[in-house]
């Protein structure tokens, strides 16, 4: 059930996705106040009413809650830890929200490191379904805390997802992610592979995926990344450079784990040569470019 109460957020962290959650947030009636490393960030998100904070601190002293979303585990800990990060606030809220996607053993280490210097909780909430589902409120989210942090939460991060999940303690929102970038990550390369197939048997490839909707292939990235990669559309909804740090801490957990992942670190090690060539700023969907005969890369 939505919460009809209004909040006064800070917001950490205002690239592709996060320039989504404050229009949502705003949006939603709630007042937000944004920071970002990149000034004419903040300034832009003014114009869809965001307020600009100082620092990390300047925005966990002006808000109830702070939430995250930055690009790594390093990029968290300086906004969290560093210099006017949040653990220097003078009022810090009960929680944070990270919605990063992060090492699984760091994040518990902050999680534990904050709450012993500041008492703040923290919720680790890694998202999944790209800016356009956070715009309509229909992010996967996997979360990670205690009962009480996530229950007070819940009528926030329901306004991002109809369904969010549960995996436990703090961390555990992070492992379910690296169990979603395997299958995600991975089948960005098995759908540029199939198209390159599609397209140099001569077939149209616009009808695959209403052809094998019904089929075992059938999928939403079938559905919705298929008929971008045909058309070219590697605008950036995400960064190539993200994917390739993903694959990497997947395959990092997964060796402390001793559990192999041969599939993902096949797909980590085309990425690092797209990467390579200077493409990391592109969407991860342009690794099409690496099947593709006609494209010169």
């Amino acid at each position: 059930m939505m919460n009809t109460k209004f909040y006064n957020i800070g917001f950490i962290g205002l690239g592709i996705m996060g320039k989504v959650f404050t229009e949502r947030l705003v949006a939603k009636g709630h007042s937000v106040i944004g920071y970002d490393l990149d000034s004419s960030k903040v300034q832009a998100a003014s114009a869809w009413g965001v307020r600009a904070g100082n620092s990390p601190a300047d925005v966990t002293n002006k808000s109830d809650i702070v939430m995250i979303c930055v690009t790594s585990t390093d990029s968290v800990e300086d906004v969290v830890f560093g210099t006017n990060g949040v653990v220097n606030s003078t009022n810090p809220g009960s929680f944070l929200i990270d919605f990063s996607t992060t090492i699984v053993a760091s994040t518990k280490k902050m999680a534990e490191l904050l709450k012993d210097q500041i008492g703040m909780g923290w919720i680790d909430a890694p998202v999944s379904g790209g800016p356009d589902a956070c715009r309509e409120g229909t992010l996967a989210i996997m979360v990670g805390g205690s009962k009480n942090d996530i229950k007070n939460a819940r009528p926030l991060i329901e306004q991002f997802s109809k369904k969010f999940t549960v995996f436990g303690d703090v961390g555990s929102g992070q492992v379910a992610k690296m169990v979603n970038q395997v299958l995600v990550l991975n089948n960005y390369v098995v759908l540029a592979e199939a198209l390159a197939l599609a397209e140099a048997g001569g077939i149209d490839a616009s009808k695959i995926p209403e052809a094998l909707a019904s089929g075992h292939a059938g999928s939403n990235m079938l559905r919705d990344i298929f008929p971008r990669m045909i058309s070219r559309d590697f605008a950036p909804k995400g960064y190539a450079r993200q994917v390739l740090k993903d694959l990497d801490m997947v395959y990092d957990f997964a060796k402390h784990l001793k559990s192999p992942t041969p599939m993902s670190t096949q797909a980590a090690s085309l990425f690092r040569m797209f990467n390579a060539k200077g493409h990391e700023e592109l969407d991860a969907i342009a690794i099409m470019k690496l099947f593709d005969q006609k494209d010169k890369i």
